[in-house]
């Protein structure tokens, strides 16, 4: 399976044939695969790179297959293992469907039906000149651009989990403002969660993901009650028992985070 958009399609389709017995496709998606670029992210299966198309730059991530190992390790878990590139396409196209913007997905493919070495890849455009929030949120800002941001997440968070997404690794650098201040996209959905309804534990620990990344912010206990009604849509902030034991849940996982990362950096 492979698509590639006509943007992309030509440069790869104009490369010369590396072998007259393979198929057209197969020596394409190995070309894709055998590109390279500057690293933002390897691991021992993946990688993450930037590289240059015909001018144009664009963000690459290759799968290489998990391994048998990966996989049982995940299943034992209670969790599903993520065996391709296919995941985090199909989180894009959901954002896409919910106005939320995200990356423009331009070439995607994967193969092989053994699912411990299932190759695959996903090819974006790279976004416009941005900052995360994690890094803007270091030095006081604004009022106004405080509240609108905050009020942006929340609109952002609460749109992921009641049409059944949970990010999964829902961090502040995971949420990029384009430098015209217009536009917040959410990236990585690498391990996004996408069913018919978001289980309360990855709300939860999708919410203590956020608090815990901006920590170390310029932020006050008004913004993160400003930013739990705007979440909860709620014209004050006077919970039940039980909002308050929910939050009580996040704050508390988001803690635990905030302590388990600063005694690894000491």
């Amino acid at each position: 399976m492979m698509w590639l958009d006509p943007s992309v399609r030509e440069y790869f389709y104009g490369l010369p044939r590396l072998s007259a017995a393979q198929p057209r496709n197969d020596e394409i998606f190995d070309a894709i695969m055998q590109c390279s670029g500057e690293v933002f992210r390897a691991l021992e299966n993946r990688k993450t790179q930037r590289i240059v198309l015909a001018n144009q730059p664009y963000f690459l991530k290759q799968h290489q297959g998990i391994g048998w190992k990966e996989i049982f390790k995940n299943l034992i878990q209670g969790r599903w293992p993520i065996l391709s590139a296919k995941n985090e396409l199909r989180a894009i196209e959901r954002l896409h469907a919910l106005n939320i913007p995200t990356l423009t997905v331009v070439g995607y493919g994967w193969r092989g039906w053994n699912p411990a070495r299932r190759q695959s890849f996903l090819l974006t455009r790279e976004l416009p000149q941005h900052v995360t929030l994690e890094a803007l949120i270091q030095q006081p800002l604004p009022f106004t651009q405080k509240r609108k941001l905050i009020q942006a997440v929340a609109h952002i968070a609460r749109t992921l989990h009641q049409n059944g997404i949970n990010h999964r690794d829902f961090y502040l650098c995971h949420l990029v403002l384009d430098y015209n201040d217009t536009r917040l996209y959410v990236i990585d959905l690498h391990r996004a969660g996408v069913r018919r309804t978001t289980p309360q534990r990855w709300i939860i620990k999708d919410l203590a993901g956020l608090y815990f990344s901006s920590l170390e912010g310029h932020l006050t206990q008004r913004d993160y009650m400003r930013f739990m009604k705007y979440y909860s849509a709620a014209s004050s902030v006077a919970w039940s028992n039980k909002e308050k034991h929910f939050w009580l849940k996040v704050k508390n996982r988001g803690e635990k985070l905030y302590r388990k990362h600063t005694s690894s950096r000491t």
